[in-house]
């Protein structure tokens, strides 16, 4: 079963130089302990780059910035392949994501084939 781990986390947080890099040091770590799980992870830019498009009545319309003002903001996420929900949540709470925010775990849909 696939699952989305959605990391969140405040990015208006300081951090030194130094704390940045040994938080990219966890998550270099962590993505090496679970690589044979992993079918692909990525951080994202911060929120302040985002464009949202909506579409209503035929009119679309570009908004710079997120959808929603929320304390914590997607930082990046993991799509990892396991057997269990709890084989998901366990990898979740060894994600460093979880020590200094929220780690959501979604599973993904599975998509009926198409019918001709």
């Amino acid at each position: 079963m696939q699952y989305m781990l959605l990391i969140h986390s405040d990015e208006t947080r300081e951090a030194t130089e130094d704390e940045r890099n040994a938080i990219f040091g966890e998550y270099f770590a962590f993505s090496d302990a679970i690589r044979d799980q992993t079918e692909s992870s990525a951080p994202l830019e911060p929120s302040s780059a985002t464009t949202t498009v909506r579409v209503r009545d035929g009119e679309t319309l570009i908004t710079d910035g997120p959808f929603a003002e929320t304390k914590e903001q997607l930082g990046g996420f993991y799509l990892i392949d396991v057997e269990t929900l709890d084989e998901a949540l366990e990898i979740a709470a060894r994600c460093p994501g979880a020590k200094h925010g929220t780690v959501e775990v979604r599973p993904l849909m599975p998509i009926p084939a198409r019918q001709p």
